[in-house]
């Protein structure tokens, strides 16, 4: 199966993805970055994984319990049906605090007649290394591996714990349920238990999307995608890109990455996305964030570990096959060391949304304020030389446009930021900066000869990050050259309905497959040059191309649709959420009152 059919469940501490007839095959326990327990998306043979066993009489169809993120699989047959309620508890406790625990229930419900089923349960701790022993007792099964016997799990089971270690065949009889907990649980777990559990974290979920702001149309959209952004949230703000690592950006071939950090660039979009439709706190966690790990030290990076940890090692693991053959395996990310001048005009976009919209206290304003000083003084300082860009080019620095371009939002919200605060100096200095970028790229990101913006000063490149440069207010819809560009970046991108990020040569070749975020920027700049419609029916197309649950990762292929790269990715959803803004808004604006 090389597309990807899961969904993902999660409580803002680790998350797992679920296949379309309900085999857990990525876990990773006990937070994000750990090492999987489940990695059969990795590896089908050696990864592991935690499914049920039924004969081939049984339907299997998956769907989210409505405003949740409880994923229900549900198994029917002629004999009887269960549902299969995945979640992993998240609410708050009585204290006020976050209850989080690493630990993932499967409740199995009963709907009618007397299913049979077996457990299939195979963890493969620590990404498969080492040989894994397995020990019953009368409470649980514990597991752990010879590559590390200290790191180890726990499943809790209303079941008899030998048949699912023996993997027999059970007739369902009443609601039944397992637990697995990278803790041994200090309280007595029971069916009782765990309705509770259920009943805590449905409620939570409901109250959570019940502050997500409501829309005429496209509300389901927008409501789906905004849970994924919050599953790939840590407790503590920082955001990840996706959940997994290395799935191909195209099968078969090398671009796979680690995404499980926390990117300055895609976690300031998404959070700047969650704070559009209502969730403010998710924007001060991450604000508490980015001040406690940029504050440490001056010498920026582009990203982090979702602790703040500044070394992200890349090493390879040679044992795993890879998502569909794709090889290389790789935890840790290389980039960390690159340097990308635009990061922080996302940023800091940021840091303006929080100054005019959420400020907090006076120290933490105060606090803020250094902040934007010291990231502008790298900005100033920086801004003039080449960089790996966007799209983390891995050869040679060039002078790319869109960098150049998030430089000057930089300094443009940093003024605007200085003139709310009377620091009138800092304000005419930033502003006379911004003004020289402008001047820099229009006369050196201009291209006479193909009529549009390129992609770096030095080749004739088209670049879909160059759609970004109406909606961070460097250049006007209305500007001919802005309209121009729209125009031959999809002449040049835009391909079997899809958009490649761009399509010249890179340090590993041509890309080959799209990359999805990319087509939802065309979307929004054929929407604001006045192609209404086309934008319209490209959004709806799109929409048609994420999974069975609307999730989207990163790539999709240009011939099947099917979808590739690292998932869900934060990216791809935020620019669902953005571009599906566009029409729900317009909706709104023209006065439809729902119902």
């Amino acid at each position: 199966m090389n597309n990807l059919n899961y969904g993902i469940i999660g409580n803002s501490r680790t998350a797992a993805l679920i296949s379309d007839r309900g085999r857990i095959e990525w876990l990773c326990f006990p937070d994000f970055d750990s090492p999987s327990v489940f990695a059969a998306l990795l590896d089908r043979a050696k990864g592991g994984s935690f499914g049920f066993e039924v004969s081939g009489s049984y339907a299997v169809r998956q769907s989210y319990v409505p405003h949740t993120n409880i994923l229900s699989t549900r198994f029917s047959a002629d004999e009887g049906e269960f549902e299969v309620l995945d979640y992993m508890p998240c609410y708050r406790s009585f204290e006020k605090e976050h209850y989080l625990p690493a630990e993932l229930y499967r409740y199995i419900r009963l709907v009618r007649g007397r299913p049979r089923l077996a457990i299939d349960y195979a963890p493969a701790p620590n990404y498969a290394r080492g040989e894994v022993s397995l020990r019953v007792t009368p409470e649980y099964v514990e597991t752990c591996s010879s590559y590390d016997r200290k790191d180890r799990q726990y499943l809790y089971s209303s079941l008899p714990l030998d048949a699912i270690v023996e993997r027999r065949e059970i007739t369902l009889e009443k609601d039944e349920f397992l637990l697995l907990s990278y803790n041994e649980k200090a309280i007595p777990i029971d069916i009782e238990r765990e309705k509770i559990e259920y009943c805590r974290t449905l409620v939570y979920w409901l109250n959570w999307t019940n502050r997500t702001k409501k829309y005429n149309c496209y509300n389901d959209v927008i409501e789906r995608s905004m849970l994924v952004l919050k599953l790939l949230s840590y407790y503590n703000g920082a955001m990840l890109a996706a959940v997994t690592t290395s799935l191909p950006e195209t099968i078969g071939e090398e671009r796979n990455w680690d995404y499980r950090f926390c990117w300055l660039r895609d976690a300031s979009m998404s959070i700047e996305t969650m704070f559009r439709v209502g969730h403010v706190g998710a924007a001060r966690r991450f604000m508490k964030f980015i001040q406690s790990t940029l504050s440490a030290s001056h010498d920026f990076q582009i990203m982090y570990g979702i602790r703040g940890e500044r070394t992200l090692t890349e090493t390879t693991l040679d044992h795993l096959a890879g998502y569909a053959g794709s090889r290389p395996v790789r935890i840790g990310n290389d980039a960390y060391r690159q340097r990308q001048n635009d990061s922080f005009g996302y940023l800091m976009d940021l840091i303006y949304q929080y100054y005019r919209l959420m400020p907090g206290t006076l120290d933490e304003i105060e606090d803020m304020w250094e902040l934007v000083k010291s990231i502008l003084d790298n900005v100033s300082e920086n801004w003039r030389n080449p960089d790996k860009g966007i799209w983390e080019i891995r050869g040679e620095g060039q002078h790319f446009v869109s960098s150049k371009v998030m430089c000057w939002v930089a300094l443009d919200r940093g003024a605007r930021i200085a003139a709310m605060l009377r620091k009138h100096a800092c304000a005419e200095s930033w502003r006379e900066e911004a003004e020289a970028i402008r001047r820099d790229v229009l006369e050196h990101g201009w291209k006479e000869e193909i009529q549009s913006f390129s992609q770096s000063y030095g080749n004739l490149a088209l670049d879909s990050s160059l759609l970004l440069m109406e909606p961070y207010g460097f250049i006007p819809a209305a500007d001919p050259r802005y309209r121009k560009t729209v125009l031959a970046v999809r002449k040049a991108l835009f391909h079997k309905g899809l958009m490649y990020r761009y399509n010249n040569e890179d340090d590993f070749g041509v890309p080959s497959s799209a990359f999805t975020m990319c087509t939802f920027w065309l979307i929004r700049a054929l929407y604001v040059i006045g192609q209404h419609n086309e934008a319209k029916t490209l959004f709806n197309q799109m929409l048609r191309n994420g999974n069975h649950l609307g999730l989207f990762s990163e790539h999709l292929d240009f011939d099947t649709k099917e979808q590739s790269g690292n998932f869900p990715q934060a990216y791809s959803h935020l620019a669902v959420v953005n571009t599906a803004l566009l029409f729900a808004e317009e909706d709104d604006r023209l006065g439809f009152i729902r119902p």
